[in-house]
Formats: C-alpha cells, structure tokens, sequence
C-alpha cells in the first residue's frame, strides 16, 4: 500500500495525529494555521485537501468545524501506534548497506499496519526496486518476521552484517534476492547466508 505525501502533507498528518486530544472538536483551517504558525490559510486548505483525497482526513461535513482524521474507529493505541512505530535509519535498495539503527518514531496512518504487530519504519536507499515503484528516500514499513513467500518483498540481512529491501526466492540450496531494476543483475547466497528480517506492508513519500 503505498501513499505518496509532501513534507508538509506529512507535518499536517503527524500534528492531527499528535495532538489529536488538543481540540475540544474538529479544528478549522484557521486553528491548524494557529497552532502550526501558517500564514496563508489557502495553503493549508490545498495540503489538507491532499489528506482527505489520500484518506488520511476526512471533513466534517455539514459543521461549520473542519476536519478530522478518517478511520476514527480504530484504536491506535491497542495496535502501538499513538507512539509512532520505531524508525530504524536506512536500508538499501540497491547493494546490500548496514542498516543504520537510530533510536526515534515516526507516526504512521494506522491503518497500513491495521492489526499488525511488531513493525517499523525505514528509510529507502538506491535505485534497485524503481520497477515495484520503490524510489530513493521512500519510506517502508515493515512487519517484523522471520519467514517469508517467494516473490515477498523482504528486509534481508546477509552475513549477519548488511541489510537490504529485496524481493525473495527461496529454493533448495540457495536464496536468491532479486531487484527490481533491469540493469541490475540478481544476488545468489547460501541459505545460512540470508536471514529476512521483515516484509514490506507499506510505503509512504514525502518531498521537500
């Protein structure tokens, strides 16, 4: 599932979900401009409208209140997300590239996860899976797990050391973890050389 945000975009979505107990009601675009010191209430309008077309937020229509986030019937909190989910840096699509581990959250719409446990968030490095739609600085969330199908894109960590987004080919004696970039060949290990770390559920990209 993939959503494709501005930075700013993003900013809005983290502040509603952040403070999402702030506002006696929906905020208008006037309060959000306040309390986000905006100046220009036609820009908010514009990135808000953004949010409602991705489903993020929805207008409360007929009240003279703006908006407020959709999904309000799922509790963020029973499934880890009123903290935000572990961003866990950088991983490659591209060479195989240390993951970098960084202790920080990032708020994710609930319902990509939806009822699953144990995910987190990384940064996307490389050209490798252009061809699923996977850019460079995309961000991934991941579902933790150990096993996976053939054909899954996965986190892979090879020789305990160096982590990356591929998708996978699990065969008797060999792993095989295939980009998705025409111009790149495949990468074979040993099946002791290959352990998944997680799958990819989402995928999110913001622009400066």
């Amino acid at each position: 599932m993939s959503i494709t945000l501005t930075r700013r975009q993003q900013e809005i979505y983290e502040f509603l979900v952040e403070n999402a107990d702030r506002f006696p009601h929906p905020p208008t675009l006037a309060e959000l401009c306040d309390a986000m010191n905006l100046s220009s209430r036609g820009s908010m309008h514009k990135q808000v409208q953004a949010l409602i077309e991705a489903g993020l937020v929805e207008p409360m229509n007929g009240q003279r209140r703006g908006i407020r986030l959709a999904h309000p019937d799922t509790d963020d909190s029973e499934s880890g997300q009123a903290a935000g989910l572990p961003f866990l840096g950088k991983i490659a699509a591209g060479r195989p590239l240390e993951a970098v581990t960084d202790d920080q959250r990032m708020q994710i719409p609930g319902w990509i996860t939806g009822e699953r446990d144990n995910c987190y968030v990384l940064t996307v490095t490389g050209d490798s899976m252009i061809e699923e739609g996977i850019l460079d600085g995309d961000l991934v969330v991941i579902q933790q797990t150990s096993t996976a199908r053939n054909g899954d894109i996965v986190v892979a960590l090879v020789d305990e050391s160096e982590a990356t987004l591929k998708r996978i080919e699990q065969n008797p004696g060999e792993v095989i973890l295939h980009p998705a970039n025409s111009s790149m060949q495949s990468m074979h290990y040993a099946p002791d050389q290959v352990r998944i770390q997680g799958k990819l559920i989402g995928q999110l990209r913001t622009y400066h």
